[in-house]
């Protein structure tokens, strides 16, 4: 069991960002966008080994809904209607002390795979 928990979870006004505060005062700000594409849901991980998918068109995605899971996680639902991540708190402590890392091989894996963090427009 971590010894770290937040003691503020706050989503911004137009609800693209989550500032997180943790009990030793460290703070993030996350973006929706950065939680969405690396949540920890099969979704986005897989079922197993080397089955992690890249979610292209999220820049402008929101966050709706936190739910508490426990006293160990927040699940986020994000307005594209994905809201099977459960976020635990060393989870979100990663993604604030790592996310920069984390989102720059995201945006790797988008462009060898020719995809787009924008929504692509539909065919006419």
């Amino acid at each position: 069991m971590s010894d770290l928990w937040p003691t503020e979870l706050r989503v911004s006004k137009d609800r693209q960002r989550l500032l997180v505060t943790f009990n030793d005062g460290a703070s993030f700000d996350l973006s929706a966008e950065m939680l969405r594409v690396l949540s920890p849901s099969a979704e986005v991980q897989g079922h197993g080994p080397g089955q992690k998918l890249t979610v292209p068109g999220k820049r402008n995605v929101a966050i709706i809904a936190m739910t508490p899971t426990g006293n160990y996680a927040v699940r986020i639902g994000f307005d594209d209607f994905h809201d099977t991540g459960i976020f635990t708190w060393s989870y979100l402590r990663e993604l604030g002390e790592k996310g920069e890392t984390l989102f720059a091989e995201y945006e790797r894996d988008l462009a060898e795979k020719g995809m787009s963090r924008d929504m692509s427009e539909k065919p006419r």
